[in-house]
């Protein structure tokens, strides 16, 4: 069997704080979940990308702790191009939220950005540099 991404979990102190986050970046998520413990939201490729509050986490794993210090794993999402990488991490800074590298031409070849959402995860942008 193939192994398949199925969703990617993302546990927040602040639902409608995620929430407001998430959309600025361009998830579509239904209106009135701001306060929901669980939202479910499927981007573009079929993956879900599921948000639970940190009491909903508990719910089940009552010794939850949420991470302190660096990241571990970052979202990275392909903004389709350089120009788009930039206008994207503007809009989102210039919206109060927390840009933590500003948009760059990667040795790899993309441009690249890195915003911290509200919860302090790491939420990348990135696009193919246009050959000249």
């Amino acid at each position: 069997m193939a192994l398949k991404l199925g969703f990617i979990g993302i546990v927040t102190r602040d639902m409608r704080s995620s929430l407001e986050f998430y959309r600025s970046l361009g998830v579509q998520i239904e209106d009135g979940q701001d306060s929901a413990p669980h939202v479910d939201a499927k981007l573009d490729d079929g993956v879900t990308l599921a948000c639970d509050t940190v009491e909903t986490i508990r719910g089940f794993d009552p010794t939850y702790t949420p991470g302190s210090g660096g990241h571990r794993i970052a979202l990275a999402f392909d903004k389709g191009s350089p120009a788009a990488v930039d206008a994207a991490f503007a809009a989102l800074v210039e919206a109060g939220h927390t840009g933590h590298v500003e948009p760059w031409d990667a040795h790899w070849g993309q441009r690249y950005a890195t915003l911290l959402d509200p919860d302090g995860n790491s939420v990348d942008l990135y696009a193919e540099l246009l050959e000249n």
